[in-house]
């Protein structure tokens, strides 16, 4: 018999960008197809898409895509679908409700067109010779979301994306427990993969409808304008909201195309419920006292260019804000954008804007994920053979194997904790490493897909840090002419204070020059230019700009 193969193709020890791989001989199940947001590291980058090479390799060598299972809305499950989906054949997709939608919602915006199948919760599907599967219901951040139940040659999976086990859910829809509890009492799970992104806090999770009396306690008695900002796709965290402004009488104004978008498909497929007259549209706000609104606004991460960021430095057309007002952030800082983050909130306090966040007011945001004892009472559930802790860094990972695993008795054969490239080779004697692959996640940069590489990345990290040179070295009849050479510099020494360097710089130019005689081709020129400058540079100064040699005919 075969062995099963999977990798994620978004890379281990990553939060974002998850798509995973699943594949039996020549058929591939794929699961999720998430976006990744780029590091420090990374200037001018928008965001960041799995690297799909590995599949498309395997499509050119007769495999085929038999399907691909969302779990369910947020983008760092679904968020790359319209650039991927262009660039592979073509292939069923299935979701729950909400987030077909979302998914729809998504591609349309790209202008690709493709049509997710909704299926219904333990809704059998086949796919191919070798797969089966079914959607469970769990609880999350997002309504709707879904575990998947995978059924291969070489056993049972299940694939336990973002989850907690929320009690009380807003919406009233638990988690399937009973299916959880039935699958471990067949005794033949293979692999778990359970969600370990909250690993580090022991306590069980608190129910997202414990915030909804924390903002209404928060709205009170504000004399102007509440903006509550929050992540766009927590339906349940906006329904709260409205049900707060439906007590205290506020109007409810959406400003941010993704909050606005999302609230329009809740509504159409029922996931939200806006009494008749409390929305208001945007444009009409002024037509409202500022005592009577609440504003739910996108941007809750300090993004660059979101309506919140720009309301907060007075840069919005139709939003201002003053003392008067309250702003409200119900939702915490995803690792990474510490500083967008907190830098709106500074301005905010600056501006003598009452704010208030989860930091001082915890109970205005509950994580959507399990905490440690959630995810210990799931692997007691299931009972697998094998368990996978993904979802989470790799200090999520490593404290999942010491906390959750090891404590009920799995050994560390039993525990997988695959590096970033690592293709598994899984069946029922066990999992091991077939082969190590190179994994590099492909850029967006504006309209660019893929053109910003390493190389691009290390200029954009040089100009940032040293600037650039530029010489500009004018050619008569064939002949650079040195005497008339000019050096600009952006962003390396005020120019008014550099005649120093700009000088040696000039000096050493024409001495690299003479050295490489006057049969020396343009392109040479410019990349010994280059090379030498930066290293001299670099000796007297410490620092490395970019350096660009301009030849200009006349």
């Amino acid at each position: 018999m075969s062995k099963l193969k999977f990798l994620a193709l978004g890379g281990m020890g990553k939060v974002t960008q998850n798509l995973y791989l699943y594949q039996y001989e020549q058929e591939i199940l794929l699961i999720d197809c998430g976006i990744g947001f780029p590091d420090l590291y990374m200037p001018g980058v928008d965001a960041l898409i799995p690297d799909v090479t590995y599949l498309l390799n395997q499509v050119e060598a007769g495999a085929k895509i038999v399907g691909m299972v969302l779990s369910h809305g947020h983008d760092d499950h679904i968020g790359s679908l319209p650039y991927l989906l262009p660039t592979l054949p073509d292939f069923p997709i299935y979701a729950s409700t909400l987030t077909a939608q979302f998914a729809h919602d998504r591609l349309l915006d790209k202008k690709v067109d493709k049509e997710i199948q909704v299926l219904e919760d333990r809704q059998v599907v086949e796919l191919g010779q070798f797969f089966k599967f079914q959607l469970l219901a769990i609880t999350h951040s997002v309504p709707d979301s879904k575990h998947i139940l995978l059924e291969t040659p070489v056993g049972k999976i299940y694939h336990g994306s973002d989850f907690k086990l929320d009690k009380t859910p807003v919406d009233g829809r638990l988690s399937d427990m009973d299916f959880i509890q039935e699958i471990g009492e067949k005794g033949d799970l293979l692999l778990a993969n359970l969600d370990c992104l909250r690993v580090e806090r022991e306590q069980w999770t608190p129910s997202e409808s414990t915030v909804g009396p924390a903002l209404f306690r928060e709205m009170e008695n504000v004399s102007g304008k509440i903006l509550v900002t929050l992540m766009s796709s927590h339906l349940h965290r906006i329904q709260q909201t409205v049900d707060a402004c439906e007590r205290l009488g506020r109007k409810v104004v959406f400003v941010g195309r993704s909050v606005e978008q999302n609230v329009k498909t809740a509504l159409q497929i029922k996931n939200l419920t806006i009494p008749k007259g409390l929305m208001l549209d945007k444009k009409k706000m002024s037509q409202v006292p500022d005592n009577k609104l609440c504003i739910i606004i996108a941007g809750s991460q300090g993004q660059e260019g979101s309506s919140l960021v720009r309301v907060v430095y007075g840069d919005h057309q139709i939003v201002q804000i003053n003392n008067q007002d309250k702003v409200i952030f119900s939702a915490d800082v995803i690792p990474g954008n510490e500083v967008p983050y907190y830098s709106a909130i500074d301005q905010l306090a600056a501006d003598g804007i009452e704010v208030v966040y989860p930091d001082i007011r915890p109970d205005i945001h509950r994580s959507g994920h399990a905490s440690r004892v959630e995810q210990e009472l799931m692997l007691k559930l299931l009972k697998p053979k094998f368990v996978m802790p993904i979802g989470g860094a790799d200090r999520h990972r490593a404290l999942f194997k010491k906390t959750v695993a090891q404590p009920l008795d799995y050994q560390d054969w039993q525990i997988l904790l695959p590096k970033s490239g690592d293709v598994l080779n899984i069946d029922q004697k066990g999992v091991s490493v077939a082969q190590q692959i190179s994994l590099m996640a492909t850029t967006i940069d504006g309209l660019g897909i893929g053109d910003v590489g390493p190389i691009v990345l290390s200029d954009r990290l040089n100009l940032s840090k040293a600037g650039i040179i530029v010489i500009l070295l004018p050619r008569f009849n064939k002949k650079i002419d040195f005497t008339k050479m000019q050096v600009v510099s952006r962003g390396f020494v005020f120019m008014k204070e550099a005649d120093e360097v700009i000088n040696y710089i000039k000096k050493e130019t024409l001495v690299i020059a003479k050295d490489l005689g006057n049969n020396v081709k343009d392109e040479e020129l410019k990349h010994r230019l280059e090379k030498r400058l930066a290293r001299r540079l670099f000796k007297i100064i410490r620092r490395e700009p970019i350096i660009l040699p301009v030849i200009w005919d006349f």
